[in-house]
């Protein structure tokens, strides 16, 4: 698959740029749209769509300022999407970046990597 995934992102909606030509797999900015599922399933979808030909490795990155908890479960649904691709053999990682005084995005990143089979780098800046 070619067809990038893009989203230039709003005051309430992330920043998403899924580019598998260019090995580009960023989620950023804030999260708390008004219909999120509404949001994150045509994103869901484009990975399911991604999972019949996944590159070779994808890694994904994450940086949040702040999400809200229907959000949190879409991500939840949207990284185990991203792990089926590693069940084809096809390695998934996710970078979850934090402000170092931001302890609820870390919670929510330690819950993720507690929970998923994929690689879960908790990253402090």
């Amino acid at each position: 698959m070619e067809k990038p995934f893009f989203f230039a992102g709003t005051e309430d909606k992330p920043k998403i740029n899924f580019d598998p030509k260019n090995n580009t797999f960023e989620i950023s900015g804030n999260s708390y749209p008004e219909e999120s599922p509404k949001f994150y399933i045509p994103l869901i979808d484009w990975i399911t769509e991604y999972s019949a030909q996944p590159n070779d490795q994808t890694q994904v990155i994450c940086k949040f300022e702040y999400f809200n908890s229907l959000s949190a479960k879409l991500l939840y649904e949207v990284f185990f999407e991203l792990q089926k691709i590693t069940e084809k053999g096809k390695p998934v990682s996710i970078s979850w970046y934090y402000h170092q005084d931001d302890h609820f995005i870390l919670e929510k990143g330690q819950e993720y990597k507690n929970v998923l089979r994929i690689p879960f780098h908790l990253i402090a800046f």
